[in-house]
């Protein structure tokens, strides 16, 4: 029984998105890079939080190693290095609109919550 758990990456979808986007900042990231390329730095400042070159770069190529996106290097002096969704990524854009709209529902929902327990 524990091994068939660990064999279900690859036969379960649920199971295999879980694994994809486990990272913090995956969904994010994949946000970000939803409508045309970016450059490193930029992805960095345009994190919400201030996040370390290492933890970027770990993510990314996480990301990059599960096929989600692209990293491309041009040869320039200094090095330019942009990163792109794969054809697999631009797939995730459906579910990125989804998670907007889950969010923002959300996000009332907690409003109003948060309103109803200050009122009492």
């Amino acid at each position: 029984m524990e091994n068939e758990k660990r064999n279900l990456f690859g036969v379960c979808p649920y199971l295999t998105s879980q694994r994809l986007l486990s990272g913090k900042w995956s969904i994010y990231l994949l946000f970000l890079l939803r409508d045309a390329p970016v450059r490193f730095n930029e992805l960095q400042r345009r994190m919400p939080e201030n996040m370390t070159h290492t933890t970027l770069s770990r993510q990314l190529k996480l990301l990059e190693d599960e096929g989600l996106i692209v990293r491309r290097v041009y040869s320039e002096i200094p090095p330019k290095v942009e990163y792109s969704l794969s054809d697999i990524g631009h797939k995730f854009e459906k579910v990125l609109d989804s998670l907007e709209i889950w969010g923002g529902e959300y996000i009332e929902y907690l409003h109003n919550a948060r309103g109803v327990e200050q009122q009492q």
